[in-house]
Formats: structure tokens, C-alpha cells, sequence
């Protein structure tokens, strides 16, 4: 069995001194078929180590219900990073932030009495359950057992959010108790409060530190942290920052690639890195997380790119080939090759087969719960995307106000099928002001997830639970007698397209193809306004008119020769009846 330390100074791997050259390669956030591609194009960069989070609500997105396969196969990537020669960071720990929706917390926790992130002996419980599930998979592959794991993480950046040194505890104990011997660490910011808050170096845990530059200046601040409490450990910069994450409706982040290089060598000079990202793909699905900022947040943009050495495709960029020249100049004898590059295809004019709107395919595609008043999705159980919430009144007034009390994230309010009004986090409570025609009315409201915050003080504010939480008030009283329909995307190829369709109302279009051969591509959505593209059942993420991003990666993994069948849910009623696969991402 290989040997894994960490000293005063430096780690030693078979007792020699080893520096970590690692780039971070999230495998939720990768098609399994480009996983090979993305490890060995890291190996032949010359670094010797692959770190990934691990997100609980990718493993346990239903309470109880445990998935380790597929895309969510943690076991299959690991053995794939030693077959490429490469040891392995997990970071396993119940929260991640990593730009992942709620940070990589289940959603149904919200629905429990428990306080997360804390000593709570009832949220304990609930990750002891996952935990003794992950840690069958993950001890076997530690490095004391013959495979590639060499650390692992007990708590991420806790210093920005907490100071409760028990739970950090409780955190590592359960790790021991579930058979972890290789050697942990926590990761905060290079500042004396987060450090101080944040780790457990007189446990003997090792503190890293997150930043994208002045490595002498944070290492300093670790060195200092050290020296404080006598105890002194190898310098690691766990997050070097290559880039950063994109939101809806702001520009595209874009890092000087020379500054960044430059920045990366002075790390590198002082301690071991961890490259965020090495390869940031992509947020399927409805997993991208959401920026806390004032009174709302801001959802962050489908694609997770990041600026970092492997585009959004794994593509090797101008950033990747710079750091291997600065590479090969500081340790001449690095072993390197040449990375892998894929190709793309372009298929134009793809004509529309059919159409049909959301109205009329609500009980296929919906599951639903009926209740005197509207509840949340946390406690629909239904947790993720959109939820339509239906009720019928009698017309007190041919005029009438109503308001949505509560509620989160975007809002679209129909009377009778037809659109009057689309609200928006800040707006949600305002009045909306109807004609009323009819005796009888049916009030719609389709209310979207877009995504919960994944960093700061807001992981606990109520505004995390989506839908609508108060009610809706007609005039000045609650509307009661409420059905809720959750949008479940798996069964979307079942859906009844024969079926009519109306202008100006959700609905679903479809489109279909045949391939010669298969390659990666990107869908132009430039035409659609807002909503979600499932192809061949994969739910491939968000688009929105509002951009930075116009377009969304396909991976070839996803696709098949014949019989391609791509469902686009548009919200907005903007549409085109052709759609094309372009080889570049549009922005």
C-alpha cells in the first residue's frame, strides 16, 4: 500500500516530500462519457491529483433514496482518476456551496425541524444516515486501502458561515467512526477571523486557504494562524480561483490568462495547489446555485465554464497551454503529453414536429397534492423546477386585485388560461388587477425554483423555500381550496402532443433528428425566451432570453444515431419553428 502524510512542513507520499499539483473536476458536472477525457487531459498537464466535491443532494435527492449511478457514479470516476495515474481530494462534507443548488444540501431538509450546519443532534442524524451509504463507497478507495484517495475535507469554508467547533467535531468523528484514516482538512478564506472560526488545526486537521491571488500575503496569514496556535503544517491554497461563476442578465466573467498564470506560479513557488476549476462544466438540470445579495438573489447561469484551463466542452483553452509552458519552465522533468481535443458538429434548420401547451398536458406531466392553501414545494415533496398551482373562484367583482403572498422565485399569474402578469422575487406581493368576464374563473399560477442560494446567512432565511409559503389574497382574504401540480420532466416523453396548443401560454415543443456520427454540439435557443431543454430524457439545464448565455452545451454522451428527441418547456410563448445545433456556445 502507498503512504500518504502530512509533516511540519510538506506532505510525503512514500515518505518523500510530494507537492500536490491538483485541479478540481466535479463529475456531477460532467456527462460520465467526457469524465476520461477531462482526468487525462489534467494528467497531461503534469498534475498528480483530481479533487471533487461531493454534493449530498446529488446522492440523496429524496430522503432515504440513494443514487450512485450513472452520473452520480462517485466510485467509477475515482477508479477512472487512478487508471489515469492521478491521486484523489474528496471533499465529501454535508454542505459545498461550489455554486450548487442550496450548496449541495438536500432540499427536503427544509421541511425538517432540524438547524443545518450545527450540532443539532436531529441534522447529525439525518447526514449519519447518508454518511454510513457515501463512506461504504469512499474507504475502500482511500490510499491505505490500494486506491487513490490521499485527503479528505471534514467541513467547507465553515469559518464564513459558523464558529461552532462542536459540529466541526461531530463532522470528524463520524468520518473516523465510518473507517476515514487518510488525513482531513477544512478550507476557509486566508483571514484570521474564518481561520479562527473555520478549522481544527489542534485537532491535528489541516487548514487550507481559498483565493485566486496574493499567495504571499494568505500564506502569511496562515503561517501567522499557525504560529498562534503552535502548530505548524504544510501551506496548500485549496481554491486557487482561475476564474468565477456567471449569473443571469451580467456580463461573462473573463480573467487575464496571463495574470492568472502568473498568480498560479507564485502559488506554487510558496505551497501545493488546488486549481478551482480545472474543468467547471456544466449545472444540469435544475441544480445551479444562486448568489445572496440585498433583498433577493441571483440565480446563476446554466453553464459552469468558469474561465478554467478546460473550457465548458473540456477542451483544452489558451489558459491550459500557458500553464503547461510556465509548468515545463519551473520543473523541467514534469511529464507531459499532449491533451485530447473534441470535435463539435453544426445540423441546421431542425423544423418543429409538434407543439402543445402546458394546460393541456397538466395531469401527465404534473403530480399533484390538493390542499386548502397553496403549500411550499418542500413540503409537495416536490423540491426542484416549477410547480403550478390551480384554484377557482366566483366573481365577486368585475374588477378585481389579487396578490401572491410569499413567494419564491418567479411568478406567472393566469386567469382563465391567459397571461396578465409575470412577477419577479422583488415584485411577488404587488397587486395584480383583472377583468373578470366570467362568473366562474380558474386562477393558474406558475411559480419557478430558480435556484437556491449556496453561500452565507441566507442558507437559512425562509426565502430558500420555494413556491408560494403565505398564500394568495383576493381583494383582502385568502383564497383557499388549492391543487399543486410539480412539473416532473421525467415524464415528458410520455406527453400527449395531439393535443392543442395556444399562443402565449408554457408549452412544449419538439423536435427531432438523425446522426451520421456523433459529436459534442450546442442548441441555439436565441429564438426561445425562457424554460428548460430535455433531449433523450436528459434534462440538459436553464436557458433565458436574458442571456449571458444564448445557448446550451450537448454533450455527445447524450445523444444517439437515430431518434434524437429534444423537448424544449418554454414559459415566455416565444418560440421558432426551426432550431439548430451550432459548433460553438452562443453569447
Amino acid at each position: 500500500m502507498e503512504q500518504f502524510s502530512i509533516g511540519k512542513h510538506d506532505f510525503y507520499l512514500n515518505k518523500k516530500k510530494f507537492q500536490i499539483l491538483s485541479g478540481a473536476i466535479h463529475y456531477f458536472r460532467i456527462h460520465p462519457s467526457d469524465w476520461q477525457n477531462s482526468l487525462h487531459n489534467l494528467k497531461t498537464l503534469g498534475f498528480n491529483t483530481v479533487e471533487t466535491y461531493i454534493p449530498w443532494n446529488v446522492h440523496e435527492q429524496k430522503e432515504g433514496q440513494f443514487n450512485f449511478t450513472e452520473g452520480a457514479d462517485l466510485k467509477k470516476f475515482i477508479e477512472l482518476a487512478q487508471h489515469e495515474g492521478l491521486y484523489v481530494i474528496v471533499r465529501p462534507s454535508p454542505y459545498i456551496c461550489a455554486e450548487w443548488e442550496f450548496g449541495g444540501l438536500p432540499a427536503w431538509l427544509l421541511a425538517k425541524d432540524c438547524r443545518i450546519r450545527s450540532n443539532d443532534p436531529k441534522f447529525l442524524k439525518l447526514v449519519s444516515t447518508y454518511y454510513q451509504k457515501l463512506f461504504q463507497i469512499l474507504i475502500p478507495l482511500q490510499v491505505t486501502h490500494g486506491g487513490p484517495i490521499i485527503m479528505m475535507q471534514v467541513e467547507n469554508e465553515y469559518g464564513s458561515y459558523g464558529e461552532d467547533h462542536d459540529y466541526l467535531c461531530s463532522i470528524r468523528n463520524m468520518m473516523l467512526k465510518n473507517g476515514v484514516d487518510v488525513p482531513l482538512l477544512t478550507s476557509d478564506g486566508a483571514w484570521h477571523a474564518t481561520l479562527q472560526a473555520g478549522s481544527l488545526i489542534q485537532k491535528g486537521i489541516l487548514e487550507t486557504g481559498n483565493f485566486g491571488s496574493h499567495a504571499k500575503e494568505n500564506f502569511a496569514n496562515i503561517v501567522d494562524f499557525q504560529n498562534e496556535k503552535g502548530q505548524f503544517q504544510p501551506l496548500m491554497n485549496m481554491e486557487f480561483w482561475d476564474g468565477w461563476f456567471d449569473r443571469w442578465g451580467e456580463p461573462v466573467h473573463i480573467r487575464d490568462q496571463d495574470e492568472m498564470v502568473n498568480e498560479l506560479k507564485k502559488v506554487i513557488e510558496l505551497g501545493s495547489v488546488n486549481m478551482y476549476m480545472f474543468h467547471g462544466g456544466t449545472n444540469f438540470g435544475f441544480m445551479n446555485g444562486c448568489s445572496a445579495r440585498g433583498t433577493h438573489d441571483l440565480p446563476q447561469i446554466t453553464s459552469y465554464d468558469y474561465g478554467a484551463p478546460l473550457n465548458e466542452q473540456g477542451n483544452p483553452t489558451e489558459g491550459y497551454y500557458k500553464i503547461k509552458k510556465m509548468l515545463k519552465e519551473k520543473y523541467p522533468n514534469i511529464s507531459q503529453q499532449d491533451p485530447w481535443v473534441k470535435e463539435s458538429f453544426r445540423l441546421s434548420k431542425i423544423r418543429l414536429q409538434d407543439k402543445v401547451s402546458l394546460f393541456e398536458v397538466l395531469d401527465e406531466i404534473g403530480s399533484k397534492t390538493t390542499t386548502k392553501y397553496p403549500q411550499t414545494m418542500e413540503k409537495a415533496g416536490h423540491y426542484y423546477g416549477y410547480m403550478l398551482y390551480r384554484t377557482k373562484v366566483k366573481r365577486d367583482s368585475f374588477k378585481e386585485k389579487y396578490r401572491i403572498i410569499d413567494g419564491r422565485d418567479r411568478a406567472q399569474f393566469f386567469l382563465n388560461q391567459e397571461l396578465q402578469v409575470t412577477q419577479y422575487q422583488e415584485k411577488i406581493g404587488e397587486e395584480i388587477s383583472v377583468k373578470q368576464d366570467k362568473e366562474d374563473n380558474e386562477i393558474d399560477i406558475l411559480m419557478e425554483n430558480m435556484g437556491r442560494v449556496n453561500y452565507g446567512h441566507k442558507l437559512l432565511a425562509d426565502t430558500q423555500r420555494k413556491g408560494i409559503r403565505s398564500g394568495v389574497m383576493s381583494d383582502l382574504h385568502y383564497v383557499i381550496n388549492w391543487e399543486q401540480y410539480g412539473l416532473d420532466f421525467s415524464r415528458i416523453e410520455k406527453l400527449d402532443f395531439s393535443r392543442k396548443w395556444e399562443p402565449r401560454v408554457p408549452a412544449f415543443y419538439r423536435f427531432s433528428f438523425d446522426l451520421n456520427k456523433i459529436q459534442d454540439t450546442n442548441i441555439d435557443l436565441s429564438q426561445f425566451g425562457k424554460g428548460v431543454v430535455i433531449i433523450n430524457g436528459f434534462n440538459l439545464g436553464r436557458f433565458w432570453q436574458r442571456g449571458p448565455q444564448h445557448s446550451l452545451y450537448l454533450p455527445h454522451g447524450i445523444l444517439r444515431r437515430k431518434n434524437n428527441q429534444i423537448i424544449i418547456f418554454e414559459t415566455e410563448g416565444q418560440f421558432s419553428e426551426e432550431l439548430n445545433l451550432i459548433k460553438a456556445p452562443l453569447k
